[in-house]
C-alpha cells in the first residue's frame, strides 16, 4: 500500500507520531541535563542518598532517550539531535544552579509530570493510529513515572 511506512502504519500517522515523538525527546533530553545537574550540584544532609538517586535517573533517563530516537527512526523519521532544537521545542526548561536537595527533588516531580503529560498525548495518539510499538513504549514509561512521583511527593512530605 502507498500510504503505509514499511511497519504498515498510514504515513500521515506516522508523520504526526514521528512529530509527537520528537517534542517528547527533547523533553527528556532537556530533563536528562536538569537532572545530571542535580546529580553533580547536590548539596546537604541528604546528599548521599540524594548523589546515588539521581544517578540511577539520569541513568534510565539515557536508556528513554535512545528508545525514543530509536522509535522515530523505526517509524521512518530522523530523530532531532541538535540542542537547540531541544531548547525551542521543549515543555521541559533548564534548571540551572539547583543545589537544594528538595529543590532538586521537585525539579525531579515537575520534569515527570510533564513528561507523564506528554506520553498520555503520545499513547492516545498511538491507540488512534493502531501503532501499538508507540503505544507500548509510552504505557510503559507512564506506569513507572506515576510510581517514582508518588515515592517522591512522599520522599518530600
Amino acid at each position: 500500500m502507498a500510504d503505509t511506512n514499511a511497519i504498515g502504519l498510514h504515513q500521515a500517522s506516522a508523520d504526526q507520531l514521528a512529530d509527537k515523538l520528537n517534542a517528547l525527546l527533547a523533553n527528556y533530553q532537556i530533563f536528562y541535563m536538569n537532572v545530571r545537574g542535580y546529580h553533580w550540584n547536590v548539596k546537604g544532609q541528604h546528599f548521599f542518598e540524594l548523589h546515588t538517586k539521581f544517578e540511577e535517573y539520569y541513568t534510565d533517563l539515557l536508556t528513554k532517550i535512545d528508545e525514543v530516537a530509536e522509535r522515530i527512526l523505526t517509524l521512518g523519521h530522523q530523530p532531532l539531535h541538535a540542542y537547540s532544537d531541544y531548547v525551542r521545542i521543549a515543555d521541559i526548561a533548564e534548571d540551572k544552579n539547583v543545589h537544594d536537595g528538595e529543590a532538586c527533588v521537585r525539579g525531579i516531580v515537575q520534569g515527570l509530570q510533564t513528561l507523564i503529560e506528554l506520553q498520555r498525548e503520545l499513547l492516545s495518539l498511538a491507540s488512534d493510529a493502531d501503532d501499538e510499538g508507540t503505544a507500548s513504549l509510552a504505557s510503559d514509561y507512564i506506569r513507572e513515572q506515576e510510581k517514582t512521583v508518588w515515592m517522591l511527593n512522599a520522599y518530600l512530605g
